[in-house]
């Protein structure tokens, strides 16, 4: 039976950086090489970073990651690397606009490829066939889709690769896998972080490797892109269900592990099937340690996947550090301790900025915050500048709370703008959800790290840290207070967030429904909820669309997050 050693490059690319994502890619070939790998495999458009999004109607990018595609085969050469079979995944293009039958939009001027690079050249290629066109993905309109599988003859073995979406998809190549005998199957991906989606991607693999007889090398992107976060998570799974390799999650990694897919027959190739030969090396190797990653805690993969997503948003995009107000309550003070833990508390600028209804306690709170996580820190008192624009407009209740909201982001952008910071909003899913903010006030700020984090959630969190932090032997980075405190906006005296809305536990409860699983309001009630709190609930979150599609985006990391996953009108009238 043959063996291979497998080398599976978790990798965190930049959209566009054609140079970097390459070097990348031959530092991951070098260290497979040297561990006595016969093959590296590398993600989704590795070459090119993804998403891209309309980058892929654009002919010239097309033709620059062309280019990094077609230079990178002599580059392995040079490094004395030709020998090593590197499977890498890129953007191909641009091409004559066509159609498969229904299966792309007729526009589309791209392909979405993993191409076999050996003895320097370009062996073979193989265009992704499925374009998933629901929840973040849009590639039905970007891309053509291929219409043959790839497998390669290596070591007497036959490699079949596919790109993503085409293991999720019933029939087209995976059923091609199981027609062509192949042994190994290797899955190129870009999948971004949900919570509780590996109770869905892993077993998944698990079920085609079982399905088709086949291993399944199953090798993710990882990092932060705009709002999306991919956890990396890569797997080898064999024929029997067994897993034999795990990369960890949010963090770059080379999996090596050895396989031994059952040998080549001498069947036909069949229809719709490419096959090519490649060489392998043919220096002995020494034996490789198991490398099986365990996940931690459902709460550390959440809390790693914000931190991962803010982390890559900011060092992407050349912020040097990162601003926010802290009032001492519960969302300032988790998204200090995630920006802390992103990018060092050096990094981190939090601003307190009272006015006559910020209670003592809460400036001591926000004070506390700052010592034990050690972010520079100071008090900008807003309560001159909030009485001449009250006076001079003759403002009272609702627009004059709103006045103090818009003044403290006034001063935090203005920080921004004066030494380059990236601004935060704190904002958690809830209060997106039901509007219960300002715009222009406590939503000003270019990333939001709580976004897709329910109220309840941001409390978990806030605990799960404290513990995590006590568990190390270190200081826990969020005051008690703050977690223990009824939260409040405190924009009137004695305010709590309960004044005007359900207590969170129900509100969250009623959120899920009508958000996440889209039930309607007597859906909802049929559940059992009092149908005065639902229509209340269900109102506020119809008539916040408005706010939503002018916020800042912030990391992804449910299945239904608004933005990308949830998009609807702002002018209607809703029914149920």
């Amino acid at each position: 039976m043959p063996r291979l050693r497998l080398a599976l490059s978790q990798a965190n690319p930049l959209v566009g950086d054609f140079a970097g994502n390459t070097e990348k890619i031959l530092a991951a070939a070098h260290a497979a090489w040297d561990a006595g790998a016969d093959l590296l495999l590398t993600g989704e458009m590795a070459i090119s970073g993804y998403p891209i999004e309309d980058l892929a109607a654009q002919p010239s990018f097309l033709r620059a990651a062309r280019a990094a595609v077609d230079a990178l085969p002599a580059r392995l050469v040079a490094e004395g690397l030709g020998d090593l079979v590197v499977v890498v995944g890129h953007p191909d293009g641009p091409f004559e606009p066509r159609l498969l039958g229904s299966s792309n939009a007729p526009t589309a001027i791209a392909q979405n490829c993993a191409s076999v690079i050996q003895g320097g050249e370009i062996r073979a290629r193989y265009a992704k066939h499925h374009l998933p066109n629901y929840a973040v993905f849009d590639e039905y309109r970007t891309f053509i889709p291929g219409d043959e599988l790839l497998v390669v003859r290596i070591k007497g073995a036959d490699v079949a690769v596919i790109v993503c979406e085409d293991l999720w998809r019933d029939g087209g190549p995976v059923g091609r896998v199981l027609e062509a005998d192949a042994g190994l199957l290797l899955v190129l991906n870009a999948s971004p972080y949900e919570r509780d989606k590996d109770e869905v991607r892993l077993p998944l693999v698990t079920r085609r490797a079982v399905e088709t007889d086949t291993i399944v090398a199953y090798v993710n992107i990882v990092g932060g892109q705009d709002d999306l976060v991919f956890d990396g998570d890569s797997v080898v799974v064999d024929g029997s269900g067994t897993i034999l390799a795990r990369a960890p999650q949010f963090r770059e990694h080379l999996l090596l592990v050895d396989v031994d897919p059952a040998p080549a027959g001498d069947q036909v190739v069949p229809v719709a099937v490419q096959r090519v030969t490649v060489e392998a090396r043919s220096d002995e190797v020494g034996p490789i340690a198991r490398d099986v990653a365990e996940l931690p805690d459902d709460r550390e993969q959440l809390w790693n996947a914000l931190v991962l997503g803010l982390r890559d948003y900011v060092q992407k995009n050349g912020f040097p550090s990162v601003v926010l107000g802290v009032s001492g309550g519960i969302d300032s003070s988790v998204c200090a301790a995630i920006a802390a833990d992103a990018i060092g508390p050096a990094n981190v600028y939090g601003i307190s900025m009272p006015s006559r209804y910020s209670s003592e306690g809460s400036v001591d709170d926000a004070a506390d915050l700052a010592e034990r996580i050690g972010f520079h820190y100071w008090v900008e008192p807003i309560g001159d500048i909030v009485d001449v624009i009250e006076k001079q407009l003759g403002l009272e209740g609702v627009p004059a709370e709103n006045v103090q909201a818009r003044v403290r982001g006034l001063l935090w952008m203005a920080e921004s703008n004066r030494n380059g910071h990236l601004a935060l909003t704190n904002g958690n899913k809830t209060e997106v959800s039901v509007g219960y903010s300002t715009i222009y006030g406590d939503t000003a700020g270019g990333f939001a790290p709580i976004k897709d984090v329910p109220k309840t959630l941001v409390w978990e969190l806030a605990k799960w840290r404290n513990e995590f932090a006590i568990e190390r032997g270190e200081t826990p980075p969020i005051p008690e207070n703050s977690i223990q405190k009824p939260p409040s906006a405190e924009l009137r005296p004695d305010q709590t967030d309960q004044d005007t809305l359900p207590p969170y536990p129900l509100l969250d409860a009623i959120l899920e429904l009508y958000v996440t699983r889209r039930l309607g309001r007597e859906d909802i009630i049929a559940e059992g909820y009092d149908r005065a709190t639902v229509e209340f609930v269900a109102k506020l979150v119809d008539r916040s669309e408005w706010k939503r599609r002018q916020g800042a985006i912030g990391p992804k990391v449910s299945g239904m997050a608004f933005g990308r996953d949830r998009r609807l009108p702002i002018t209607g009238r809703t029914a149920g």
